[in-house]
Parts: structure tokens; C-alpha cells; sequence
């Protein structure tokens, strides 16, 4: 479902924006300004140069909790515990020159889910975002980043909107909240989907919570997905697995298989998503597995209407 990433080397410079002089961060209730020529933002977020020379976003919590986001398709691509495990993974085969998107951590589709008539998984994930606004609360921070319309994506998709992405860094957990706006005079359509990837031993992965789900099964024509319902209590993954769950519970639980079991819960993502490439990935299947919030049925937006998602990654 993915493919290889890549990220270009932008100058810092276009973390800020004209149009809005300012950046506002908060702490213990008090609303400080900063100026973004100086680049100042909340305790604990920072900006600093990542891999490829792409900019990317380091969030520290001080209970020992860490992450890292790239600008470039605002891709979280690591969120590491107190004990030092990062829960997420990024491919060994994956570039940050800016022309592909970040094969690894949390890459978004946006506004498409899967293939369709723009490029697979749409835009969202290979274009660079700003920061819009970092704040910290009881020592733990977050940033939130900010993506508009612009002539390379009214090329594909020929609507004004603007779609902020929060992620927020907790001691044992990590929380993203997408908010999608029609910023423009007509209405529009899209699906979205939060694709993680999740470090672990795939012969020793679990997914509960998605008994009774129905499925759309891409395995063994991706062209033609076959209509389930999920049976299992625990789904495995001994082969190949590209899965749809329609109606899937707010609530799932990763084992890892490394030791770890992980909540994966959501507020507004209705479906979710499992894959593993086996065979067709053999330098690195076996290190990871995705599971995804989704939402596969179409979102209409009227004028000046938003759709709000949440998910929360959260040891256990």
C-alpha cells in the first residue's frame, strides 16, 4: 500500500509565513508571543535538520517521551516511550529527498485513500506543511501544522481547504488530531487515513478488537476485494494481509510482538486498515506491520464545514 520516501532539502526559511507574522505558544495558561524570524517555540518543541537535510520538528516531554515530525507530509516518524523503544517504524528502503513520500512512521492519505484518479493516497503526504502553532501543557508539548491548497494540489484536486494536524506528546502515549476545513465556495468530497507503521516481530502480531467487522479483502485480487466479516478474535498475519475493516471499534489493541501491547484508539476514523507485504518486501516485513485508522466511506464537506478526527497511540 506504500511505497519508498523521500524528502528535498528546503530552506528553514519556509517554516514561516508571511501572512501570519506570528506564532503563539502556551504555558501554564499564560499565552506568550514569539516571533518567528527568531524561530521560538514551546518548551520541549524544537526544529532542527533531519534526514536528507529536511526539516523536521523534535518534540520532548520531560517524563522521558520523544518524536519526531518531518514537514515534508507532516509524517510523525518516530514517537519513542520512557524506556527508550520507538513504537514506530520507517523502512529501510526509505528516502527523504522531498519527492516521495516518507515510507515509515505516520504518513497521511489525503484526500484519497488507496488508488483513484490522483496519485495513490493522494497529495497530503509529499508536500511540505508549516508550522502553525506549538503550546506545551503540564510539561508535555505540541505542535500543530498546517496544509492549503495550492497550484500543485488544484492540479489534482481542484479545491480550496486548509487541514491542520496536531500532534501532541505524552508520557506513554501520542495524539494526533486532523481537521479538515472547505475553505472554498463550493462543496467537496475526500477520504483520509492515518497510514502507521508500527515496529515489530510480524510472526508474533496480534490485532483484538475487530471481531464482527466486515471486511473488504484484497488478498488475492487488490482489483476485486472480497466482501467478510472478521471472525477472529485476534487477527494474525502468517502471509500476506491487506485488509479493510468497515465499522471497526474506537478501540484496538497491537501486540507487537516485541513485548508490547499498544491501544490504538480514535474518535471519528469509522474503518481501519491492516497490511503487511510479506514476500513482496523481504529485506523488512518481518519488522513491522500497519495498522490504520481510516475513513473509506466519502466525507462531504459543504462551505466553511470542517471534519475533526482523533487518534491515540498508547502503551499499555
Amino acid at each position: 500500500m506504500a511505497a519508498s520516501c523521500a524528502s528535498t532539502l528546503p530552506s528553514l526559511s519556509f517554516l514561516s509565513s508571511s501572512s501570519n507574522p506570528s506564532r503563539r505558544f502556551r504555558r501554564s495558561g499564560v499565552v506568550t508571543m514569539a516571533s518567528v524570524g527568531q524561530k521560538v517555540y514551546a518548551p520541549g518543541v524544537a526544529v532542527s535538520e533531519g534526514n536528507g537535510g529536511l526539516p523536521k520538528i523534535d518534540l520532548k516531554s520531560p517524563h522521558g517521551s520523544e518524536a519526531e515530525i518531518y514537514l515534508f507530509g507532516a509524517c510523525v516518524t518516530s514517537f519513542k516511550v520512557p524506556n527508550g523503544k520507538d513504537l514506530l517504524f520507517v523502512r529501510p528502503d526509505a528516502v527523504f529527498n522531498g519527492q516521495k513520500p516518507i515510507s515509515g512512521g505516520i504518513p497521511h492519505c489525503f484526500p484519497q485513500f488507496g488508488p483513484g484518479p490522483m496519485q495513490q493516497h493522494g497529495f497530503a503526504r509529499n508536500v511540505n506543511w508549516s508550522i502553525s502553532d506549538s503550546e506545551v501543557t503540564e510539561g508535555d508539548p505540541a505542535v500543530t501544522l498546517e496544509l492549503k491548497d495550492d497550484s500543485y494540489s488544484r492540479s489534482m484536486w481542484d479545491f480550496s481547504f486548509q487541514a491542520l494536524y496536531k500532534v501532541s506528546l505524552h508520557s506513554t502515549s501520542l495524539s494526533t488530531t486532523l481537521k479538515i476545513t472547505n475553505t472554498d465556495d463550493k462543496p467537496f468530497s475526500f477520504n483520509s487515513a492515518l497510514h502507521t507503521y508500527f515496529r515489530a516481530s510480524i510472526t508474533g502480531v496480534s490485532v483484538k478488537g475487530l471481531i464482527g467487522c466486515k471486511t473488504l479483502n484484497k488478498d488475492p485480487d487488490p482489483e476485486n476485494p472480497l466482501e467478510g466479516k472478521e471472525e477472529r478474535e485476534e487477527v494474525t498475519f502468517p502471509g500476506f494481509v491487506d485488509c479493510i475493516y468497515l465499522g471497526a471499534l474506537s478501540e484496538l489493541i497491537l501486540d507487537n510482538g516485541l513485548g508490547d501491547k499498544i491501544a490504538i484508539s480514535n474518535s471519528n476514523w469509522s474503518d481501519a486498515v491492516l497490511w503487511n507485504p510479506h514476500l513482496q518486501m523481504e529485506a523488512c516485513y518481518k519488522d513491522f506491520v500497519c495498522v490504520e485508522n481510516a475513513k473509506i466511506e466519502t466525507v462531504q464537506l459543504e462551505p466553511n464545514q470542517s471534519w475533526v478526527a482523533v487518534q491515540k497511540i498508547d502503551l499499555v
